[in-house]
């Protein structure tokens, strides 16, 4: 019961944040370039020194290893939840123009944006290894197995699929190269500069409620007058809500993760639709609305799956 209320007021007060995003939408002091802004900043400078500060500050030489196994873990559990994400897909028999957007939708969560300052909220600052490993996973198969099936549902992309633009697509994010720069110091037995790393620890601070006013504004700008339960919706909100984190759950305790580790892992599994899902659709073609519309639902709808994720899982 400890979790479900915490849980309670965790979404409580992320709801007050992303409000105020979406009415600084409304008002129009927000627009397209404050959000570009906000996704630039978040992305590029807020998340990276959030790793730094989470993996340095919470992980040491000795406990990579273990953490190998985590991304192991994370991997195996994610490709599960896009597999049967898949399978639902083809007994719904959706158009094509919706079927790689479900599985999309499905299979993968919104582990950054929202993921970062919900699993703060819920288990403190401690947690953020745990999110950047499971971020890790899910970044990878956005630009891999996501991008493949929303390109399906849209026109032909130019080009074939390529190994090559693919890792340097990913290796050169920010977030990936500050987990892989905290990585080498930890294997080095390295720390950077106390006052480098004050310096760090507070962007660090700025990144949940900044990610929150981001998707607040998101909510805005795709709006809640069209919003209706198209075929698909409800099933990939189950999917994506409540049996996602139970694969999740499933499969890394296979690999014996417990404690703090599996209940972040949990937790980042049954985030509402990644948000690169509505912009990669309108931009190969597919069905955006379809996306756009699955996206508020899956956020909204977290705002109460997640406290009773919380209460059945005892977390």
């Amino acid at each position: 019961m400890a979790g479900f209320l915490n849980a309670l007021s965790a979404s409580f007060v992320l709801m007050l944040l992303m409000s105020v995003g979406y009415f600084m939408g409304r008002i129009g002091w927000m627009g397209l370039s404050e959000k570009q802004f906000l996704s630039k900043y978040i992305l590029n400078i807020a998340v990276p020194c959030s790793c730094i500060t989470g993996l340095l500050g919470n992980l040491d030489h000795d406990g990579l290893k273990e953490a190998g196994v985590m991304v192991i873990a994370g991997f195996a559990g994610i490709a599960a939840t896009i597999l049967i994400s898949y399978i639902l897909a083809k007994m719904l028999r959706l158009p094509r123009e919706r079927f790689g957007v479900f599985v999309a939708m499905a299979g993968l969560s919104n582990a950054l944006f929202i993921g970062v300052p919900v699993s703060t909220q819920l288990f403190g600052e401690a947690s953020i290894p745990f999110i950047m490993i499971y971020y890790l996973g899910n970044t990878t198969f956005m630009q891999s197995a996501g991008i493949q099936f929303i390109e399906y549902s849209g026109r032909p992309a130019e080009g074939h699929f390529s190994i090559k633009a693919f890792l340097k697509s990913l290796l050169l994010k920010p977030p990936i190269l500050s987990i892989i720069f905290s990585i080498i110091l930890l294997v080095l037995d390295l720390k950077l500069p106390e006052t480098l790393m004050t310096f760090i620890g507070y962007i660090n601070q700025t990144v949940s409620p900044m990610a929150l006013i981001y998707c607040g504004y998101v909510l805005y700008e795709l709006g809640f007058k069209n919003l209706r339960l198209m075929r698909g919706l409800p099933t990939m909100l189950v999917m994506r809500l409540g049996i996602a984190p139970f694969i999740c759950m499933a499969v890394c305790t296979l690999f014996g993760m417990q404690g703090l580790p599996l209940n972040v892992f949990v937790t980042e599994s049954a985030l509402p639709v990644a948000s690169q899902v509505p912009v990669l659709a309108g931009a190969f073609g597919a069905d955006d609305k379809y996306a756009a519309t699955g996206a508020v639902l899956s956020t909204l709808c977290s705002f109460i799956s997640i406290p009773v994720l919380m209460l059945i899982v005892g977390g």
